[in-house]
C-alpha cells in the first residue's frame, strides 16, 4: 500500500506538500490576486502557485508578488531562486495554522519581506513584517503592508463575486 493511500491524502496534496485548496480558498486567492493587481497596476506582479527553491527544498505559496517579471519564451524557470517581495499563504480548511507559520521563518530567511496568512473562517489576514512581528486585519478593516506599498479593503476579499468597481 502506498502512502499517499495510508495517510488518505491526494496527488495533488502529495506533490505540493500541502492540502487542496476548497472553493473558498479559490475565490480568496482570485479575490487577493485581482485586488493586490488593481491596486499597484504596473509595479508588481501577483503568480499563483509559483515554485520557489529555498535553500534546496520546494516551496510553493497560493501567491507570490514580484516587481515585475517578465514571460521569457525558452527561458522558464521550474523552481524559482529569487525571493518574492511578499508570498501569502491561505489557511485550508484542512490544514493547522502551525503548518503556515512555520513557513513564515523559511519565507523571511528566504528574503520576502512580507507574509500574508490568511485565515478564511474569521475573515481576517496576518500581515507579518518578520517571523515575531505581524498586525492582524480582519472584516472590513483597511489592510496595509508597508512592503509593498498597498492599502486593500478587506470586505472585498472575502466577497464571493469580485467586482471591478
Amino acid at each position: 500500500m502506498d502512502t499517499a493511500t495510508v495517510t488518505n491524502i491526494s496527488a495533488y496534496e502529495a506533490e505540493r506538500g500541502k492540502p487542496m485548496p476548497s472553493k473558498n480558498h479559490a475565490i480568496i486567492q482570485r479575490n487577493l490576486m485581482f485586488m493586490i493587481t488593481l491596486e499597484l497596476k504596473g509595479k508588481i506582479d501577483v503568480l499563483p502557485e509559483l515554485s520557489l527553491n529555498i535553500n534546496g527544498k520546494e516551496r510553493i505559496p497560493d501567491l507570490a508578488v514580484y516587481p515585475t517579471v517578465s514571460f521569457t519564451p525558452f527561458e522558464d524557470e521550474i523552481k524559482v531562486a529569487q525571493a518574492p517581495i511578499t508570498t501569502i499563504e491561505i489557511l485550508s480548511a484542512t490544514q493547522k495554522i502551525s503548518d503556515l507559520t512555520s513557513k513564515s521563518s523559511e519565507y523571511f530567511d528566504f528574503g520576502v519581506q512580507s507574509y500574508w496568512l490568511v485565515i478564511p473562517e474569521l475573515r481576517s489576514i496576518y500581515v507579518f513584517s518578520s517571523r515575531d512581528k505581524h498586525k492582524v486585519f480582519a472584516n472590513e478593516d483597511v489592510l496595509t503592508d508597508a512592503a509593498l506599498g498597498i492599502e486593500l479593503n478587506l470586505k472585498r476579499a472575502f466577497e464571493e463575486k469580485f467586482r471591478l468597481d
